[in-house]
């Protein structure tokens, strides 16, 4: 059985020795860019390679396409292949703990067509409290050659949600914490605010007292009391910078509400031309 949206410790736990699965370490802060690198090597899950936010699960910035832009498909497939991934691996990606990083690969991988992919459901942080065995030092996986071509209908660009902003309905779906949403505070990007007409479902709702993921129930609950009726293939999610967005994307999925977008560039793209207009409150 493939594991699609989220596995457990003790499921993983399970596959250690599994040629067939290959594990990633996402882990990531935005205010360290190297913090990941060096947790990898201190302690990781066992066989886990470890993938770079910035330089492995991003393209080049330009100071106009958002902080972390989409990769090239061929590079990214390209990484994906360095990583041990091919057709028939189950892919289990993890972070420091909420999934927020660990999302992001998933949402990539299943954009190039490879669906058997979990994140690791409490993370790292789950992973060692149960004091399960970790690994250090840099690890490598055999090559292998994936294939993959982007799916079109997972991703929409600026011009895209431009036509969508202000429209009637909430079809776009904002993942930042309310008060980044409603502009009282901007701590990364030059303009604080929302794209208009954008509804407010902090990731961190998709979440339970324990850092877990809700149930499918209570997801659909939480997704229905912050975006309203809306059938899930006219939603596209944005975050700041197409990272938390991916974990409402997975939240969504968990929840068996398939179709939702991703804008990527987010509001790091869409606040970078002063043209384009901004919603606050």
């Amino acid at each position: 059985m493939a594991f699609r949206t989220l596995i457990s410790t003790a499921a993983l736990a399970s596959h250690l020795d599994d040629p067939a699965f290959a594990i990633v370490d996402c882990r990531a802060k935005l205010d360290d860019l190297a913090w990941g690198a060096r947790e990898h090597a201190a302690a990781h899950i066992p066989g886990a390679v470890y993938a770079d936010l910035t330089h492995d699960l991003s393209g080049p910035k330009t100071g106009t396409n958002g902080r972390h832009p989409l990769p090239d498909p061929l590079a990214l497939a390209q990484t994906f292949g360095r990583f041990g991934i091919s057709s028939g691996v189950q892919v289990v990606a993890y972070d420091q703990e909420n999934g927020m990083f660990a999302s992001r690969l998933w949402w990539l991988l299943r954009w190039l067509g490879h669906d058997a992919v979990a994140v690791l459901d409490g993370g790292f942080k789950k992973w060692t409290a149960e004091g399960r065995p970790t690994g250090s030092g840099e690890t490598h996986r055999a090559p292998r050659a994936f294939s993959g071509s982007p799916r079109a209908d997972m991703a929409v660009d600026v011009q895209t949600v431009a036509s969508r902003a202000g429209a009637a309905g909430p079809r776009l779906v904002d993942a930042r914490a309310p008060e980044r949403y409603r502009g009282d505070t901007e701590p990364i990007d030059k303009v604080g605010g929302h794209i208009p007409g954008a509804k407010n479902h902090f990731f961190q709702w998709n979440l339970d007292e324990q850092g877990l993921f809700r149930t499918p129930e209570e997801l659909r609950a939480k997704i229905a009391a912050s975006v309203g009726d809306v059938p899930a293939d006219q939603i596209i999610c944005y975050c700041g910078s197409g990272v938390t967005a991916c974990h409402n994307l997975l939240a969504f999925e968990h929840a068996g509400l398939s179709g939702a977008k991703l804008y990527a560039g987010s509001w790091s793209e869409w606040s970078a031309d002063s043209a384009r207009p901004v919603e606050k409150g």
